[in-house]
């Protein structure tokens, strides 16, 4: 059974920084796609940044300038750097992961910053 377990998520200033990261079991790690996705109140799920296994990356246009997605193959673990939060990036943080028609999802982390 797949599991991908998020850690690193939790209470910042505006203009601070966190880590998030995703460690990913089962097998074949480098062959996925590898993504985060973000939920707020009240809001639908949306894409954050998702990194291929060829490492192309894409970021919602929010984002963009501000956070990293990066993964680790040999630790099957896929990061997502935030730096220059603000109040409006406060959500559940989800990973996905992705191959064809297999798709897999975290439980999430929870990032709130503070105004």
């Amino acid at each position: 059974q797949v599991q991908l377990v998020e850690s690193g998520g939790g209470l910042v200033q505006a203009g601070g920084s966190l880590k998030l990261s995703c460690a990913a079991s089962g097998r074949m790690f480098s062959f996925y796609g590898m993504g985060w996705y973000r939920q707020a109140p009240g809001k639908q799920r949306e894409l954050v940044a998702d990194i291929s296994s060829g490492l192309s990356t894409n970021y919602a246009d929010s984002v963009k300038g501000r956070f990293t997605i990066s993964r680790d193959n040999a630790k099957n673990t896929v990061y997502l750097q935030m730096n220059s939060l603000k109040p409006e990036d406060t959500a559940v943080y989800y990973c996905n992961k992705h191959w064809g028609s297999n798709m897999y999802w975290g439980q999430g982390t929870q990032v709130t910053v503070s105004a």
